[in-house]
Formats: structure tokens, sequence, C-alpha cells
């Protein structure tokens, strides 16, 4: 249905309440679902800074190369982002 970020908020959640893999790959699915859809125009260019704000919020190590990318396409695009 296209509520990638609704989604990403709650695995957001789970996972600071309890540090399951399976968390992470549920939130990381779900921003890059964000992601792709404010590319696409379907989902404000405000919205990259909440999904990297929720990036942040783990400690995984692949959560750099992920920030890089969608930092990158901000910069070439001129979205905003913090």
């Amino acid at each position: 249905m296209g509520q990638f970020f609704y989604t990403a908020k709650a695995f957001d959640v789970l996972e600071r309440l309890d540090p399951n893999p399976e968390y992470w790959e549920g939130k990381r699915g779900a921003c890059v679902g964000v992601f792709q859809q404010i590319i696409a125009g379907h989902e404000p260019r405000e919205t990259l800074r909440d999904i990297l704000q929720i990036l942040r919020n783990t400690g995984n190590p692949q959560v750099e190369n992920i920030i890089r990318v969608m930092k990158k396409w901000a910069k070439d695009n001129r979205a905003p982002v913090s």
C-alpha cells in the first residue's frame, strides 16, 4: 500500500526495544521503500530528513552506506537534508 514511512517508524521503535536483527531488516527495507517513493515523487522530499534520522538510530554498520547514497542523491537533486 506504500505506507513505508509508518512501517519504518514502527520498526525503529521495535528495534530500540529489542535489538533483533529482523527488526533492522524490516526498518532498512521500509526506509529504502520511502526513499524510492521520494525519488518517484510520491512522497515529499522533506521526508528524507526523517528517514535519515530513523536510520541513524541503529548501530548496524550497513547504515553508513545507505545514508551515504541517500545524501548523495539529495545533494544531486537539491533535496533538503540535515
